[in-house]
């Protein structure tokens, strides 16, 4: 009277291993996304240092190679600007 004519035996139990299993994907998928997130943010990021170059900047002779081809600086103020460039930068040790 309660169950709308439905009986246990119509419906049978073959709906149950898949709720099962989908729930097991579920819980294990948030897991594996709780345990993915940690060690991502646990994971120590060494800061940037002034030895390490930046690869979004390019090479400043580089860069005077580039406007010397393009006819923008003529040869010797090339060579001041390197020279100027070498004297400014530290020796690697």
């Amino acid at each position: 009277m309660w169950d709308d004519g439905w009986h246990h035996d119509q419906v049978g139990l073959g709906w149950w291993p898949l709720m099962a299993v989908m729930m097991l994907v579920f819980w294990g998928g948030l897991a594996w996304l709780i345990v993915t997130l940690i060690r991502n943010n646990a994971v120590p990021h060494p800061p940037p240092s002034a030895t390490t170059p930046d690869p979004t900047r390019a090479d400043p002779e580089q860069i005077l190679h580039e406007r010397l081809a393009r006819g923008e600086i003529d040869v010797d103020e090339y060579h001041q600007r390197i020279d100027a460039l070498r004297a400014k930068r530290p020796e690697p040790t």
